[in-house]
């Protein structure tokens, strides 16, 4: 199984088990990460903003048009910001690193 770690607002990082299919946003959840997802993953509002370690971020497929859309509504917005619902852990993505941004 793949891992991801988790960098929380404080700077705790969590790594935890990461079942390959799943959305940064679902294994937040299910691991109890302080990641909203008002939308339920949807790509509907920008509240599972993460910001992707910048080793990892050339890994990732790019955003679509609309995850830079819903971005633009993100407060904090870095470089490789993206949305936790739109990150699908693959077997590349094993060790993944994710920081939670201060504001949400």
């Amino acid at each position: 199984m793949a891992h991801i770690t988790f960098i929380e607002r404080d700077g705790t990082r969590r790594e935890v088990a990461a079942p390959l299919g799943l959305s940064v946003l679902e294994i937040a959840h299910k691991n109890g990460i302080d990641l909203e997802g008002a939308c339920e993953g949807s790509l509907a509002c920008a509240t599972c903003h993460v910001v992707v370690d910048p080793e990892w971020a050339p890994k990732l497929t790019p955003p679509t048009e609309d995850e830079e859309d819903m971005l633009d509504l993100a407060f904090g917005l870095e470089k490789t910001s993206r949305l936790g619902c739109q990150i699908v852990m693959t077997e590349a993505l094993d060790g993944l690193v994710v920081r939670l941004p201060r504001t949400s």
